[in-house]
């Protein structure tokens, strides 16, 4: 494992992100090795629920696109013909990565820190039950420019009202807000995350693997019935257009000259209010 650690500690196998240096960054290799991890848990018969969790200042940052948009030619030549199926086959592959921890057999619980952000959405929202610190800061950023999210479950999670007043502004909420509209089950302070995660975590572990697998598959069949399935197969698709729109290719364009950091301060500037988010 290049990106994660997993280890099973009692009844849970937890795996943690583990690219500090880089807000945990998702890259190509993560949503593969995310996938092994969970398959390895849900044929461990000694596991009973999974802890997923970040190492470092926060749970994840997004994708790691600091190399990507900063060339100076862009994925494809905007004078020349786009094909989507080659952006639908990448980002297709990372949401099946992503989406084994919904798919998962076993229960998987997610620790947020710090913030969880971007594409680290997609991580959180798969994962079944949040418990977020009351400080951390948790959005879709990318809903402004250069991004949809693949995994499209914020109506889901939030309700369509909710999920729109985040996505039409890629406003960030933060973890007594989460636990406010549902997202999150439980905001604790952030001083006392670790202890209320893991009393959580023990309580859930103490529930026979059967009667886990049977209740996860119960639940997630509600949503596959209000047609997550297809919701995500346009998510991927738009994400890929959302790179190659005018204003896209014009935020690549900046990134490459004047860098990656310095192109997202510029798009998320006008945001910026005395006006505190929701």
């Amino acid at each position: 494992m290049n990106t994660l650690t997993y280890e099973v500690t009692g009844r849970v196998a937890r795996i943690t992100l583990a690219r500090p240096e880089r807000a945990n960054a998702i890259t190509l290799e993560m949503p593969r090795e995310l996938a092994e991890c969970v398959e390895r848990a849900n044929l461990d018969p000694a596991v009973h629920a999974i802890a997923l969790a970040g190492s470092g200042k926060g749970f994840c940052g997004g994708y790691d696109l600091v190399e990507y948009a900063e060339t100076q030619t862009p994925n494809h030549d905007p004078d020349e013909p786009w094909d989507p199926v080659v952006d639908w086959q990448m980002m297709s592959r990372n949401l099946r990565g992503f989406m084994s921890l919904f798919h998962s057999d076993k229960p998987v619980l997610c620790k947020v820190h710090g913030f969880c952000v971007a594409g680290g959405t997609d991580l959180a929202l798969c994962s079944d039950l949040l418990v977020i610190a009351d400080d951390a800061r948790i959005g879709y950023p990318p809903a402004r420019v250069w991004g949809v999210p693949t995994s499209a479950l914020w109506a889901f999670r939030v309700g369509d009202q909710r999920a729109k007043r985040l996505l039409f502004t890629g406003d960030l909420i933060d973890g007594r807000t989460a636990e406010e509209w549902g997202l999150a089950v439980e905001a604790p302070p952030a001083a006392e995350l670790d202890a209320r995660f893991e009393e959580l975590l023990e309580r859930v572990a103490l529930t026979p693997v059967n009667q886990l697998v049977m209740m996860k598959l119960l639940v997630n069949q509600a949503l596959y019935s209000q047609g997550l399935h297809a919701t995500q197969a346009l998510g991927v698709f738009f994400d890929g257009i959302a790179r190659h729109t005018p204003e896209g290719y014009a935020f690549q364009r900046r990134a490459a000259d004047a860098g990656f950091k310095e192109a997202v301060r510029e798009r998320d500037q006008p945001y910026e209010s005395p006006q505190s988010p929701p």
